[in-house]
């Protein structure tokens, strides 16, 4: 039997992680940026998985926190480098980010998701694994993966002459509560 399922922000949670590099990395923050708008559609054959979207609304991107630097990261500066973050992705050109897996396949206690996953108008192969955690009502799904910036062709921000620069890799956690 067929059926699916949706999950957004009122199910879980959807985060970038970003690291800082360069010279000047010590006075740079490892932001953390949530998404407000996103959708996951989980598509059942026969109770398992056989297909999962995930799309995001490029521009619900926000600053939540930021680790390290030389002094605590402050409101302007969440403001900054949320317009940074927006610029970086191009946002207003590109609003979505999609990762579309036709192939879901168990892998251990969970499942590799093999599919495409599209930034800014180009589309790369992409994998994600994701595993249930914890039961009944405190049933999850939590899933992690990294992206290069360059493999999309994107410029990492940076300032101070390339002295201080936000890593290229980047990762993506997921975590969602599954109804019983």
């Amino acid at each position: 039997m067929a059926s699916t399922q949706r999950f957004g922000p009122a199910e879980g949670s959807l985060t970038l992680h970003t690291d800082v590099t360069g010279k000047a990395a010590r006075t740079g923050h490892r932001l953390t940026i949530g998404f407000t708008d996103w959708t996951a559609t989980v598509d059942y054959t026969a109770d398992q998985p056989s297909h999962v979207r995930v799309q995001v609304a490029t521009g619900s991107l926000q600053v939540r926190s930021g680790e390290g630097g030389l002094t605590p990261l402050t409101a302007p500066e969440r403001t900054v480098a949320r317009a940074n973050a927006v610029k970086v992705l191009k946002a207003e050109k590109f609003p979505q980010i999609v990762f579309d897996a036709s192939e879901v396949v168990a892998d251990g206690d969970g499942y590799r998701l093999t599919g495409r996953l599209e930034i800014c108008g180009k589309t790369r192969p992409h994998i994600l694994s994701v595993a249930p955690t914890g039961a009944g009502a405190a049933r999850t799904v939590a899933g992690q993966t990294v992206v290069s910036h360059a493999d999309f062709g994107l410029k990492p921000f940076g300032m101070m002459m390339g002295a201080l620069r936000v890593a290229d890799e980047a990762t993506v956690r997921l975590q969602i509560a599954v109804p019983e």
